[in-house]
């Protein structure tokens, strides 16, 4: 039976992927492999999931330029946001950041309705408000000890740079699905997350002992698929799907998974102001799965 709501199967996918792969992203870090070299596993672990959808359309790339300026566009918006962010979580407080970058949605959201004229139903639009309250407080704490750093409001012009970045990246992953197939999106975010790892190279810290072993890059690249193949899911998601619909769905969605597995695997009890997102997040997930299929957009190829 065809699925009625395929881009509601594809955002509970990418949804279940990005949580898992959010509570033990850290761990390699924490064993001595920086971030930035995460981040080049991570853009390698893109390659095979690229592939892999190439095959099934029997290697049918779009290389005509709207395709590709509109695949890079994408691609180096997600991939440079998170560039940005290594910095910036090392001059700002994260308490702070990851609450204001996790608000992207909004302009997800806007630049939909403008321009895309996508609309939403009465519980469609209660969902998206409740995503959007809950999601500042999956990453905020309510502490204030930590110190804004030396760079005073740089950090927080960075962080709204990646909050726009995310923002504008996932209209553009909606608004390039009218006219390029889902496998060709991805294969151009992978070429673009391929290009950066020069600087993120560059970032690299290599004077300091760096841990190569199995529980190091090994380990990263078993967490980082699961980004990957949560990231080529988000594409089919919007194809389907809207993006005022999808987009605060699966930003919700993904810390509230997260928030179980460190209850449940990790043990780690979670704070007043994320056991408020956890409840709104629900909702919200609730009223965004059970808006009337009139309401969604269905594209095909």
């Amino acid at each position: 039976m065809k699925n009625k709501k395929p881009w509601l199967l594809f955002a509970i996918i990418t949804t279940i992927f990005w949580g898992v792969w959010g509570a033990f992203t850290g761990v390699p870090s924490e064993n001595g492999f920086p971030d930035t070299l995460v981040y080049c596993v991570w853009a390698l672990t893109m390659i095979l999931p690229a592939i892999y959808v190439l095959k099934r359309v029997n290697w049918k790339l779009q290389t005509d330029k709207k395709s590709i300026i509109n695949g890079l566009i994408i691609g180096l918006l997600g991939a440079g946001g998170q560039m940005i962010l290594f910095y910036t979580v090392t001059i700002g407080p994260t308490y702070l950041i990851f609450p204001i970058i996790s608000l992207s949605p909004i302009i997800t959201i806007t630049l939909s309705f403008l321009f895309l004229k996508e609309r939403t139903g009465k519980l469609g639009a209660l969902g998206i408000v409740l995503a959007l309250l809950a999601l500042p407080l999956f990453d905020y704490t309510g502490g204030t000890g930590q110190s804004a750093g030396e760079s005073g409001v740089l950090w927080f012009i960075l962080a709204i740079f990646v909050l726009t970045a995310w923002g504008i990246q996932a209209y553009f992953m909606k608004s390039a699905n009218e006219t390029m197939s889902a496998e060709s999106i991805f294969f151009y975010m992978m070429i673009s997350g391929i290009l950066l790892i020069p600087v993120a190279l560059f970032m690299t810290d290599f004077s300091q002992e760096i841990n190569w072993g199995a529980n190091g890059p090994y380990l990263a690249a078993g967490i980082q698929i699961l980004n990957a193949i949560g990231a080529l899911c988000l594409v089919y998601a919007f194809r389907y799907g809207k993006a005022m619909v999808v987009s605060p769905m699966t930003n919700a969605g993904a810390p509230l998974i997260t928030s179980i597995i460190s209850m449940l695997v990790l043990g780690i009890m979670p704070g007043n102001y994320k056991i408020a997102g956890i409840l709104l997040a629900i909702i919200a997930a609730f009223l965004l799965a059970i808006e009337p299929e009139d309401d969604v957009e269905e594209h095909e190829n």
